[in-house]
Formats: C-alpha cells, structure tokens, sequence
C-alpha cells in the first residue's frame, strides 16, 4: 500500500487490468515522441484525437464494507448486494434524492380505480446483456420467478399480487388481491429487477444475466467484482465509467488506507472516528444524509433447536437484557454522535414514527430484578454477527454492558457471506439484524418479522402482528397506515423478537476527481452522472 503521503494524480487515469493499480497521468517517453512525430509532419489534429481517446476511458473502484451474497436479485438478501445490483440490474421503477418514484424500464403506468390493477407501459429500446429484448413477456417471466422461485428472498414483497398478464408487446397488468400501497416501492427494489428469462435455467457463472447498464465480468471472492459498461443500455450515455470494480474491505481503516492511498476511488461508511480526518484532507470529499435504516439484534425464536435456549424462549429475558443496554453510550462510543438511538424500525422521519415507542435509559438494577424474577441469576447465549471493525466495536460494548446485569454473552464473528447463511440456516442463538431503509415503512419491518418473509431470520409469527402489518398495506392514507403499525408494534414491544439499537446514516468518502454523486435516502449508490473530472 502506498503512504499516505504519496498519492496518485487519478483525474484520466486507467486501471491496469491484471493488478487493478493506478497510473499518473503522465506522458511516457513513447508518447511524447509521438507529439513530436505528429506535430513535426503536420498531422496534430490527429494526434490530439488519439491522445484524447485514451485519456478519455475512465474506471472506478468502490470499496464495500463487506462482500455481497449472491449476485441474483430473486435470491440477494444483503445490503451491500444492493449496491452492486444497482449498476447491474435494471428494474421497472426506481426512487430519486426525494423519495418519489420515478421510470425506468416502465415509463408510464396506472391504477384501476380500486387501486387493485396496475398497468404498466414499458419503454422499447431495453436489452439484456445478452441481447434479448425486455419486452411484457420477460417482464411476467420475472415476476414469475421472483414469486415462485423455491430460494426468492421476493416472494414475501410480492404477495399481495393475484396474477399477472401480458395485453400487448411493451404492456403488462398486474393484478393484486386487494390494495396495497407498497406495491410499487417493493419494484424499485430487487422486486423490480429484470433478469433475461434465456438465462434462467442455465447455470450462472457468478451473477445473473441482467438488463444495468453494467454486464458482468468476473467475481473473485472476497476480493472484487468487476462489471463493464453495458454499451446498448438504453441510457448508456449516461453512464461514464468502462469498468465499475467493487472491492470488500471489512475493516473501516482498511478502507479509507485505500482511499487516501489511491487504490480506491469512493468507499461506504467509513468509520466515525475518520470522519474530521476526511474532512480535513483537501483531495477527499465527505458526505452525510439521514437514512432510512437500522442496526440491532435480532433473536432466533422458532428457526431450529437452538430457538430452545432460554434468551428465545422468554420475552421477559429478553426485555431485561434490553434494559442492559445504553443505546446512547453505543452512538458517542461507537457513532461519535452520528448513530441516533432507535428503539423502533421507523426512523424519526417516517410517518410510521411513534415516539411513544421508544423506551426509557440504561437499568442494570431494573434488568437483575426482572432476570431473577424470570428464575435466573445469569443467563448465557451467543451473538453471531458480519466481521468487519464497526460490528465487532459494536458488540464488544453490547458484551461489556450486559454482563453488568448478569448475561454472558459470547461474541461470534464470521465472514458476511456466513452470517447470512447462518441466520438462514437457524445456526445462531442471537444475530446482527440491519435494514438499509426502503421508502415505504413496510420495507422495514414486515421484510423482517412478517411470517411469510423469507428475511425473517428468526422466524418470528404472531398472527395479531401479521394482520396489523398486512392491514397497513391495503389503505393509502398514512394516518390509518399509522395506526395499523401502531398496533404491530404494541406486539413488538411485548415479544421483542428484535432490539433495536440506532438508526444509519448514509455516509461516503470520496477522491475530489469524482464528480456527479448524488447520495439517496436508501443508501444505494448511482453511478448515473458520475465521472472523473477533466483537467
């Protein structure tokens, strides 16, 4: 790794393909021959445009916080699986900087007059990657797949939908079973994503055949993923970069090394305690909005035998090892102040939000008493969770503060791509839980505790919670919205099949030669627009 102090000059530079090392933008000895050749014989027009064709390609490398699941947005499951998704797939809709849905594959659609029938015209200058068109056909194909696919992670965001039909070449209808005002904020998700239907009973070879305006190249585990620009994507001029490497570095530090160093050019949530320093270089940017997720623990309550364990089988124990924990020393010690306590899945900003909801401070004494009340004087499980720097930091202080109140806990750190087919698996007693945030609140919690969700870790299903969550999708005013998940949450608080800790904001680092970046709500990053500024 180079030092902090010898940094490459990265505006016009090209990656080297074999070691993914930068260049300066420097003319070699064979170049400025060439200048002299070419001015000398009278031919500079000539030689100003091959010297602009190769500075003109461009590349990016995105550091991730971890390595993502599986590159196929039916069966993806993790957040930073987004991130790549997003250059790579497609989708029907999407959100902007506002939150608003906006087109993309569908350019127009409406609804029935009950809110029960979309229609959806879709644009016709779209391809997959391997040339197929994206036409009503593929589109029913996906949701097809994406309903009834054994392994979807979707089919729980899609079962408000009845059937689904195709009324001409570029059209399709959708029928759901009743109103659902998630509908379309599930397809600007995975949802939504296209993959080509000529591709879906051969054998991936490392991610999907999608419709981005990135293709796939190759995927090395655990150390990068490299796309290339999709030249017949139907906003292809949009898209500046000839190849898009993502690169897993678990270790916040790492990460930032890598950025000051040159090697990366843009990297996701780096670490609190780098935030002034980051600010303080004049090469690098640092930008920070409000997010719509969360981090917390969630508990194994009927996935397998280890749902037995006493921290699974009484919500009392459950309540007094929250009582343990201080949410606020967690967000200065961890958060530097950036991590605001949350007790709920809804963020302040959210019209989910009911602050009646989140609970009162830090009660070791309070947290012993309702232990021994429950019939134990300690009680011990494990806490599995992704390795990297922030989730270790994290749980270290969760150990720390609940063995004050009697709870011994022992900590478990796996690689993510584990983590995830642990919690699938029912291999853990507690685990890290985490949402990235989706526009509409049903995103943030009935993904993650509904009984059909295939993101319920812990296999949490209580029927009253269902109704409420299920109900809150079939009415489109938010005040009945609110009072539905003012029901389910009422629930929530009694069970306690999750504890939330503090809500995430979405920040970046970035190198000053980017230009273009618009960070969204959602923590997705878009790469439409952005560039590597001209000298």
């Amino acid at each position: 790794m180079k030092a902090e102090n010898e940094k490459t000059l990265k505006k016009g530079r090209k990656r080297d393909d074999a070691t993914h090392g930068r260049c300066e933008n420097q003319p070699t000895e064979g170049v400025k021959m060439t200048r002299r050749l070419f001015a000398y014989t009278g031919f500079s027009l000539l030689a100003t445009t091959f010297l602009a064709t190769t500075v003109a390609a461009q590349d990016i490398t995105i550091a991730l916080q971890d390595d993502p699941d599986v590159l196929d947005p039916h069966r993806g499951n993790s957040y930073v699986g987004r991130l790549v998704f997003n250059s790579l797939c497609d989708k029907l809709v999407d959100t902007d900087e506002n939150l608003a849905i906006v087109p993309r594959i569908a350019s127009e659609w409406s609804w029935s007059e009950d809110n029960t029938v979309l229609t959806m015209k879709l644009r016709e200058d779209a391809v997959f990657h391997d040339g197929e068109p994206i036409n009503a056909e593929a589109v029913i194909a996906n949701l097809d797949r994406a309903i009834n696919l054994p392994e979807s992670r979707r089919a729980g965001e899609l079962s408000s939908v009845a059937s689904y039909e195709v009324t001409d070449e570029y059209t399709v209808e959708i029928t759901l079973k009743g109103p659902d005002a998630t509908f379309l904020s599930q397809l600007s998700d995975r949802a939504g994503m296209l993959v080509s239907p000529a591709s879906f009973d051969v054998e991936a070879s490392g991610a999907a055949v999608c419709s981005g305006p990135y293709s796939f190249v190759e995927r090395v585990q655990n150390d990068r993923i490299t796309l290339k620009k999709f030249e017949d994507h139907w906003d292809a001029e949009n898209y500046h970069f000839d190849t898009v490497v993502y690169q897993p570095i678990p270790d916040a530090t790492v990460r930032l090394a890598n950025l000051r160093a040159g090697d990366v050019d843009f990297i996701e949530r780096p670490a609190p305690s780098d935030i002034e320093t980051i600010k303080s270089e004049s090469d690098l940017v640092f930008q920070m909005i409000p997010g719509l997720g969360y981090y917390g623990i969630v508990f194994n309550l009927n996935n397998g035998e280890r749902a037995d364990s006493p921290i699974n089988s009484d919500p009392q124990l459950r309540r007094a090892f929250e009582l343990s924990l201080d949410r606020e020393v967690i967000n200065q010690v961890v958060g530097l102040g950036i991590y605001q306590p949350a007790y709920q899945p809804f963020s302040p900003a959210s019209f989910a939000y009911n602050p009646e909801f989140d609970g009162g401070g830090r009660d070791v004494e309070g947290a012993r008493q309702m232990m021994k009340d429950a019939g134990y004087d300690s009680v011990s499980f494990e806490i599995t969770y992704a390795n990297n720097s922030l989730m270790q930091q994290m749980f270290e202080l969760v150990q720390a503060m609940s063995a004050e109140a009697g709870f011994e806990v022992s900590l478990r750190p796996v690689e993510f791509a584990a983590y995830l087919s642990e919690r699938t698996e029912g291999n853990f007693d507690a685990a890290q839980t985490g949402a990235s945030g989706r526009v509409d609140p049903d995103g943030n919690f009935y993904r993650y505790l509904g009984c059909e969700s295939a993101a319920n870790p812990g296999k949490f299903c209580n029927a009253k919670m269902e109704e409420a969550m299920l109900a809150a999708r079939t009415v489109t005013d938010d005040a009945q919205r609110k009072a539905y998940y003012d029901e389910a949450q009422a629930v929530l608080k009694e069970e306690i099949p999750t504890i939330y800790l503090y809500y995430t904001p979405n920040y970046y680092a970035y190198t000053t030669d980017l230009e273009g970046f618009t960070p969204h709500p959602d923590g997705v990053i878009r790469l439409a627009g952005v560039k590597l500024a001209e000298d």
